[in-house]
């Protein structure tokens, strides 16, 4: 039997021993999962879904709320971990939030519900793929509600709580404040949107995931977002700063759902040590 020789395109020995390696390893395991899911795909979803939403929502709540002076711009700044003159054009895109509540029309109120449902409902299939569950019923949709208001109460504490220019302990108390309430909002969400088909305890990991990946992601904002917008507003205008925080949006996204996949592997890997150990055949 003549061995077919090996042509230009097959790779050599040693790389396709190192590609099968780079494969099963966590990491290739992880880019595989989100390959199949359309990681990215979904990642610029939310981020549109979420600017549809979450902006004109925030602006509102903002407004209505006398507590919150500084307003909307206020509140995505310190999301975004921008610096003060970022903040500025931040505040000189989406205005004062004094004028939301008198140019807010019933259509505009109806629009932001259909966008806020669907919202819901986009996260709550990106998590469905995450555990390869059928879609849950038409019946369901009041979860997507209550997750929606929970998000925004969610953001209200988050942007309230103090950090920058407060004393030390109060800053570090503001800080945990932040990451505790991140990491059980993040655990309740799947567990809220996938209808109690996986329980706590598998999702504890993703939750963990998440948390980690939005502190990160605030890290990187603030070296590079907080720079792009000054420089933007300049080359730009208005819409530079819109680009900025789109593709801010897309980086939670892309957490949101990553996150999500690194939970799931993890807790698979802890599984099957587990029934390894046990001596279960198989495993």
């Amino acid at each position: 039997m003549t061995r077919k020789p090996e042509t230009a395109s097959e790779p050599p020995h040693l790389t396709r021993r190192l590609y099968r390696r780079l494969e099963g390893s966590p990491a290739g395991i992880i880019w595989s999962r989100g390959s199949e899911m359309e990681l990215m795909h979904r990642a610029m979803g939310f981020a549109a879904l979420g600017f549809l939403t979450l902006v004109p929502l925030l602006i509102l709540v903002a407004a209505a709320d006398p507590a919150s002076g500084q307003g909307f711009a206020r509140w995505l700044g310190q999301g975004l971990g921008v610096s003060s003159s970022s903040e500025a054009e931040i505040q000189d895109l989406f205005g004062r939030p004094g004028q939301a509540l008198q140019r807010t029309t019933a259509f505009g109120l109806a629009a932001l519900a259909v966008f806020g449902l669907s919202f819901g409902s986009a996260v709550q299939t990106g998590y469905e793929r995450v555990w390869e569950l059928s879609t849950a019923r038409w019946h369901t949709m009041w979860r997507h509600v209550v997750w929606l208001a929970v998000l925004v109460l969610y953001l209200v504490v988050f942007v309230n709580t103090p950090v920058a220019n407060q004393p030390a302990v109060v800053a570090t108390f503001g800080a945990l404040g932040d990451v505790l309430s991140t990491f059980l909002f993040f655990w309740w969400s799947q567990r809220m949107l996938l209808g109690g088909r996986i329980r706590w305890r598998p999702l504890l990991p993703g939750a963990v995931a998440i948390t980690l990946g939005l502190i990160g992601l605030r890290v990187f904002s603030r070296l590079v977002f907080s720079p792009l917008i000054a420089s933007n507003a300049v080359t730009y205008g208005p819409f530079g700063t819109v680009l900025v925080i789109q593709s801010w949006l897309v980086g939670v996204g892309f957490v949101v759902y990553g996150g999500a996949v690194v939970g799931r592997l993890w807790h698979e890997r802890r599984t099957h040590r587990r029934l390894r150990r046990a001596g279960v055949p198989g495993a």
